[in-house]
């Protein structure tokens, strides 16, 4: 067969078998250390997406043979290479066809460079000053990179010491760390001529220095003849983007790169930015993220949830990461040196704490000047630092109006505070909160403008440090009225105003929820509706519910029909679920046909359900196929489930195979269940393996059951290796246990060293158990010394156990302080049992409130307990509002119907708002 006019589309098509039918293997790890491929693991990916052209073509077809290997492995080689039916796998991993492709594409590279050669001079002028016009009109521009200041940048200015600059900004000296070594060496690189676009993440928690590390990496490495652009916002970016003036020798500063990602644009600039590091470099896109904003952007949703960061998540993927530690513990004698000759540092270096990044950016003194307000206006300060706070805690991610602020404010100030305030109360407290700390960082800050000089006017932002500070410092505390009541009318931004609406419906402010709801619609946000919906259908107004579904629904909001449809299923409107039900498969929305099948099979109308699954699966969820089968083998029609997880399996869901072998075993078809079995482990499903293991087990060949354990090792499986180790252990091989469990640990598996240390303190070897204990947590194991402390208490040490579950918390488990409270409560010191678990709630472990509660009404401390629940019901647990109308002997429906008031009281009943389209 001739070589396909599309090299990308065949690499694509080459990835896909790779990825759906191999399963991912061999991975692309793989490919490029165990080939002759000279070339990394994501660019072996990025070929196999069809997104980077393969500069030489025998890398590449080394790649292609070892694919090749593994589709003759499991026997694919005949078999089509995809649903066109178009050629087979071997004719598509054919290496002369992919000679003759990859020549025909270099040759066409190699003509269209030519071309645009003879092109350029003659167009070179005109393309200039198009460039420049294109460039003149936009808000944000790439400026020389030497124009550029570190505090324009975002670098956190320091504690005074060091002779201040003209504008008074101290920077002390820098302390490079083994951190910066590896990202100024990638920098570097990616920065020479020839080099592809690059993306490198700075990432460290707040004012550990991320910023800094990022600007002393790009001053270092970066040549002169470089510019570089920093966007005020994700509209500004995607402009740049549109007019395509992010050229080559560029620097893209993204600072704080959750406001560009997070934001409602966020999925548009991730796939501009996708896009434009597929084409011309050098370009280094430079960006900051804190882990908490990294994770909400990377982390893979659920099955069956959506996807709100797709392209965010593909775009990080390949970008470099830098982390920066959050403290200077291993380097303090290097910060030592250098304050010899800066008193910055040696200011910093006084408190004796290894923070220097957080103190030199003066943290702690912010936290000092919010928590105890100096002055007369002190506090009308402090009231405005505490809306901010709540607003980012509560996922506001926009700039702050100072409307807001000032109609907020109120709501946290005494009545006396109140009524003694004077008419400039808040041009004085807006100076206060604006104050610079120690001459650094004030609690406010300004915004500045995309260009040219000073701050964007009526906006504020909160510093980092009291950002972090307030999610602590308040999580049991509700907002007042005085908050909501001004995000509802001075936000605009829906996603601000739906975020803020989802925290005021968690924390029972039902009232204020429907209102900022309502709001977020009028502002175009049809998912509100839906919400509005669910919570007037919740309170028994099926009339109000169904005006705003069939809103959403008008509005092409799909995931209305399901809520439309069950209300009109009440009435008994047949007619009119059907019509629904047409219109729900015509839209093709595969989660709206899944929730429309759950909905038919719980009414148990089998025909129903299987109509929507049917239409999920065509509509290309895969899931749908199991669930269909799951319903046929309830219902004993074990032929149509086979058939069904048959149909799963080769569109992909190698857990149907799974499922089939499961199925076989259930009559005592063995040998089935073992083909079912091993068809999935050809398919990529390695988990198999240990199934089959277990299976021979259960007949007593333990040879066999030893085979299929190795075989899974093999595969990859490294926690088969605790199986093979119990294995040895059941003999009475306690070496060849200990081996094989330590090879777990070596292998990413730690918890074996647990079972180890165990081992060790039921032979009397306390030392022994302890060192294993602490060898799993250097593993990775970090609940490791939990574990160990519980094998202490049940040997009878409680002191050791208190110790360990101590040193547990200060590595970071926090969930160990509810240990230490279960602790003090069974040794009758319930004093000590609550001091912890308040300790873990501050700390974030919300459940330990209920616990906390619990205690209360049971030493009968019934106002104690309401004390707790409450707080719970503000930290967002609003399943607590049950317990909360219980301890105050209410009905719990009055609650869950009107909800609770800012301060926390039963609210009067309450009209619900409309949208202005209603």
């Amino acid at each position: 067969m001739g070589a396909h006019p599309d090299i990308f589309e065949d690499l694509r098509r080459v990835g896909a078998l790779k990825r759906d039918r191999l399963n991912k293997q061999p991975s692309d790890n793989a490919l490029s250390r165990h080939t002759d491929v000279n070339a990394s693991r994501d660019t072996v990916g990025a070929w196999l997406r069809g997104t980077r052209f393969p500069q030489q073509v025998e890398p590449l077809l080394g790649v292609l043979a070892q694919i090749c290997a593994e589709a003759a492995r499991r026997g694919l080689l005949d078999t089509p290479a995809d649903s066109s039916q178009e050629c087979t796998v071997a004719q598509l991993l054919d290496p002369q066809r992919w000679r003759e492709s990859w020549h025909s594409e270099q040759h066409r590279r190699t003509q269209a460079n030519q071309d645009a050669a003879q092109r350029h001079n003659a167009h070179h002028a005109l393309k200039e000053d198009e460039r420049r016009a294109r460039q003149q009109a936009l808000a944000d521009r790439p400026r020389p990179l030497h124009s550029w200041s570190p505090q324009r940048l975002g670098v956190h200015a320091a504690i005074p010491g060091t002779t201040p600059r003209d504008d008074g900004f101290v920077l002390p000296r820098y302390i490079p760390r083994p951190h910066d070594t590896h990202l100024r060496a990638h920098i570097k690189a990616a920065t020479t001529q020839g080099a592809r676009p690059q993306m490198v993440v700075v990432r460290g928690a707040s004012c550990t220095g991320k910023t800094r590390t990022a600007f002393e990496a790009v001053r270092a490495t970066l040549p002169n003849d470089f510019a570089l652009l920093f966007p005020t916002n994700a509209e500004g970016l995607l402009a740049v983007l549109a007019a395509d003036a992010l050229g080559p020798r560029t620097v893209l500063w993204l600072n704080e790169a959750q406001q560009y990602l997070n934001d409602a644009k966020g999925e548009a600039v991730a796939a501009a930015l996708l896009r434009r590091l597929d084409t011309m470099g050098p370009l280094l896109v430079v960006a900051t993220l804190w882990p908490a904003y990294d994770q909400t952007l990377t982390r893979r949703p659920a099955p069956g949830q959506g996807d709100p960061h797709p392209k965010a998540r593909e775009l990080l993927a390949q970008a470099h990461y830098t982390y920066v530690p959050d403290s200077f513990t291993d380097h303090l004698d290097a910060a030592r040196e250098a304050a010899r000759h800066d008193p910055s540092l040696t200011t910093a270096l006084q408190t004796g704490a290894a923070g220097l990044t957080q103190i030199l950016a003066a943290g702690p003194d912010l936290v000092q000047h919010y928590e105890h307000p100096a002055g007369e206006h002190g506090p009308y300060g402090q009231a405005l630092i505490s809306a901010a706070m709540d607003a980012h805690r509560l996922k506001v991610v926009g700039p702050l109006p100072l409307d807001f602020l000032q109609a907020a404010a109120p709501g946290y100030l005494t009545d006396t505070q109140r009524a003694s305030a004077d008419p400039d109360w808040f041009t004085h407290a807006l100076t206060h909160a604006r104050t610079r700390v120690k001459d650094t960082t004030p609690p406010l800050q300004d915004i500045p403008r995309a260009s040219g000089m000073g701050a964007l006017p009526g906006v504020v932002r909160l510093a980092d440090f009291l950002q972090q500070h307030g999610r602590r410092a308040r999580a049991t505390q509700s907002p007042p009225a005085s908050f909501w009541n001004a995000a509802t009318t001075h936000l605009s931004d829906p996603t601000d105003l739906t975020n803020l609406a989802y925290a005021a419906l968690q924390r029972a402010r039902l009232r204020h929820a429907a209102h900022l709801y309502c709001a977020a619609a009028d502002a175009g946000d049809t998912d509100s509706l839906v919400f509005l919906a669910h919570m007037r259908e919740a309170a028994g107004d099926r009339e109000g519910a169904e005006r705003l579904y069939r809103e959403a629904v008008n509005a092409g909001h799909t995931l209305a029909l399901v809520g439309l449809a069950r209300l009109r299923e009440e009435t008994g409107d047949h007619e009119e679920v059907e019509r629904l039900a047409r219109q729900a498969l015509e839209a093709r929305d595969p989660q709206v046909l899944m929730l429309w099948a759950l909905a038919r099979q719980v009414k148990r109308d089998r025909e129903g359900a299987e109509r929507f699954y049917r239409g999920a699966a065509d509509a290309g969820l895969v899931d749908a196929l199991a669930h269909l089968a799951h319903m046929r083998e309830a219902a004993g029609d074990r032929e149509g489930a086979e058939r069904f997880y048959r149909e799963a399996a080769d569109a992909g869901l190698v857990a149907a195979l799974v499922s089939l072998a499961q199925m076989r075993l259930e009559t005592g078809d063995r040998e089935g269940a073992e083909r079912f079995y091993r068809e999935a482990v050809d398919a990529g499903h390695f988990d198999a393996l240990v199934s089959l293991a277990q299976m021979w087990l259960e007949t007593g060949d333990r040879e066999g059951a030893e085979r299929f354990y190795r075989e899974a090792v093999d595969a990859g499986h490294f926690a088969a290796l605790v199986s093979l180790a119990q294995m040895r252990l059941e003999t009475g091989d306690r070496e060849g246990a200990e081996r094989f469990y330590r090879e777990a640990a070596d292998a990413g598996v730690p918890y074996g060293l647990v079972i180890l240390a165990r081992m060790c303190l039921e032979a009397g070897d306390r030392e022994g158990a302890e060192r294993l204990a602490r060898e799993a947590v250097d593993a990775g194991h970090f609940d490791a010394l939990v574990s160990l402390a519980q094998m202490w208490l049940e040997a009878g040490d409680r002191e050791g156990a208190e110790r360990l579950c101590r040193e547990a918390v200060d590595a970071g488990n926090v969930g160990s302080l509810a240990h230490l409270a279960q602790m003090r409560l069974e040794a009758g010191d319930r004093e000590g049992a609550e001091r912890f678990y308040r300790e873990a709630a501050d700390a974030g472990n919300v459940g330990s409130l209920a616990h906390l509660a619990q205690m209360r009404l049971e030493a009968g401390d019934r106002e104690g307990a309401e004390q707790v629940y409450r707080q719970a019901v503000n930290v967002g647990l609003f399943d607590s509002l049950v317990n909360l109308a219980q301890t105050r002997k209410k009905s719990p429906e009055m609650y869950e119907r009107y909800g609770l008031d800012a301060d926390g009281n039963l609210a009067e009943p309450w009209e619900w708002p409309e949208p202005r389209a209603l």
